[in-house]
């Protein structure tokens, strides 16, 4: 007797061992386990041999166990898939969710294990007309994660899995065939919808195409598409921005009526001097443009006496060089060229003034930039360019160009240097690019013309495009004024601010 109780005892040990198989074998457990091919016994011998599970299989052994007395009951167990969800916590169900999983696992051999939810609906959506077969249900190895090793074939021996899994497919076969839609079906109609969207999206972009070069107009930017500097995609944005920005940074154009002590020649000499500077260091043609603009604005906010205005002028520059230079000369050297007038601190304070007066706002259009623009559509020729530059930046000079849009002086720059080269007629393309038609451009024109066929009074500027470096576009341009002003000047043309500053010079 003692040693048929040493058996028994043994026996209770190891079927309470939660880290050992059980290899006990009632009579309910066989008639669960028995099938055509038998081999659930071997399966049961081969779960006895594992000597480590993970979590997951632990709660699906735990499960089984308390399933066991109801193994009896065969097909009229009153254990639901809802009940069965609930009373195994953390358990992954094995059912009939072999249809959802993707490619990709499927063609490794390895089927992806995702909680049971009873609350949502997308069961219903599965596709259902490929029954599962004992192939399809498939686990990982256990303790290993999902590729821990060779996946095998899993013979359910629960009779409440069973029950689950048969329960779940007759639900799904009662379902109306409405609901049931497999993933090869969405992808066809998604497909067959981006099919019918594409030539409804390409027919709404070509009116808009064909609008913007309707009238004979060359796509110049269309070569420039593989090269990311040029910025193509966005080129026609970009310039819209800064046309929106020529509104916010016009200065007033008669804010000399409130400077007490300041003239609008004295407003000339400062800028022939800016430009003399300028040339001495070597600065970008930028750097120019945006000193002059800030000199513009200052003046339309501020009240500023004529023992200043040169400080405003060199302060000015200096804030432009630091915006638009790689390397700005420093504070001694506007220091040194306005010799010595103003200290260093001195500089830097009405640097602070001037910025907060601005309201630190320097995004100024720059007319060189329309100025390269129309230029891509004038070929780059060099020598019209060239002259552009220089009637460009006569505007800086003369107050009557300030009522006017830097694009605007940018579209007459190039039209009047293409006349006097001879260039031919301003064309479709030229005017689409320029933004301006050469009616439009008349009155920026005329006093171009105005300003050249008087005699010289800015001796630095000049000079400056009467070298070779210029193409002598200072000379050129008089000569032709001189010979054709007639043909587009009235004889009434007004010159009064220039004929004062002559008599102030004569007199002096």
């Amino acid at each position: 007797m003692p040693p048929a109780r040493t058996v028994r005892q043994r026996a209770f040990n190891k079927e309470n061992d939660e880290n050992s198989g059980t290899t006990r074998l009632t009579r309910a457990k066989a008639a669960s386990l028995t099938g055509p091919d038998d081999t659930g016994v071997e399966n049961m011998v081969k779960k006895a041999l594992v000597t480590k599970k993970s979590a997951t299989n632990i709660s699906i052994a735990n499960a089984t166990h308390g399933q066991r007395k109801r193994a009896a009951l065969g097909d009229v167990s009153n254990v639901t898939k809802n009940d069965l969800v609930d009373s195994k916590e953390g358990k992954k169900a094995l059912s009939g969710k072999a249809g959802l999983v993707s490619k990709a696992v499927q063609n490794a051999g390895v089927q992806k294990l995702s909680r049971t939810n009873s609350s949502r609906s997308i069961l219903g959506a599965k596709d259902h007309n490929k029954k599962t077969t004992s192939s399809d249900l498939k686990r990982p190895a256990s303790g290993s994660g999902v590729m821990g090793g060779a996946t095998k074939k899993r013979h359910i021996g629960s009779t409440g899995s069973q029950q689950s899994i048969k329960e779940e497919h007759a639900d799904s076969e009662n379902e109306p065939p409405q609901q049931r839609a497999s993933a090869t079906e969405i992808e066809r109609v998604t497909a067959d919808v981006k099919q019918e969207v594409a030539p409804v999206a390409a027919l709404q972009l070509e009116p808009k195409i064909k609008q913007a070069f309707a009238d004979g107009v060359q796509d110049l930017d269309a070569e420039d598409y593989d090269d990311p500097l040029m910025v193509a995609e966005y080129v026609s944005e970009i310039f819209e921005y800064l046309r929106v920005l020529e509104e916010s940074t016009m200065p007033n154009p008669d804010y000399m009526d409130h400077q007490e002590h300041l003239e609008w020649q004295l407003r000339g000499v400062l800028i022939d001097w800016l430009i003399e500077v300028h040339t001495r260091f070597h600065l970008l043609p930028e750097t120019i443009f945006l000193a002059v603009n800030i000199i513009d604005r200052f003046l339309s906010a501020r009240v500023v006496e004529l023992e200043k205005l040169q400080l405003v002028g060199i302060t000015a520059m200096f804030i432009a060089s630091k915006y638009e230079e790689v390397l700005s000369p420093h504070v001694q050297n506007f220091k040194h060229v306005a010799d010595d007038g103003f200290s260093e601190d001195e500089i830097l304070k009405a640097e602070r003034f001037v910025l907060s007066a601005l309201n630190y706002d320097l995004s100024y259009p720059n007319p060189m930039n329309f100025l390269r623009r129309i230029s891509k559509a004038d070929n780059y020729d060099i020598q019209t360019r060239t002259l552009g530059k220089y009637l460009l930046e006569i505007s800086l000079l003369d107050h009557q160009f300030m009522g006017y849009h830097p694009s605007h002086i940018a579209a007459a720059s190039m039209y009047l240097a293409r006349l006097i080269l001879e260039r031919g007629e301003w064309d479709a393309t030229l005017t689409h690019y320029s933004g301006y038609n050469e009616e439009e451009i008349q009155p920026v024109f005329k006093l171009m013309v105005d300003y050249l066929h008087r005699p010289v009074v800015h001796e630095a500027f000049f000079k400056k495009y009467a070298s070779k470096k210029f193409l002598k576009a200072s000379i050129l341009t008089r000569q032709w004024a001189k010979k054709y002003h007639p043909l587009y000047l009235d004889q009434q043309t007004v010159t009064a601010p220039y004929s004062s500053l002559n008599t102030h010079n004569n007199k002096g």
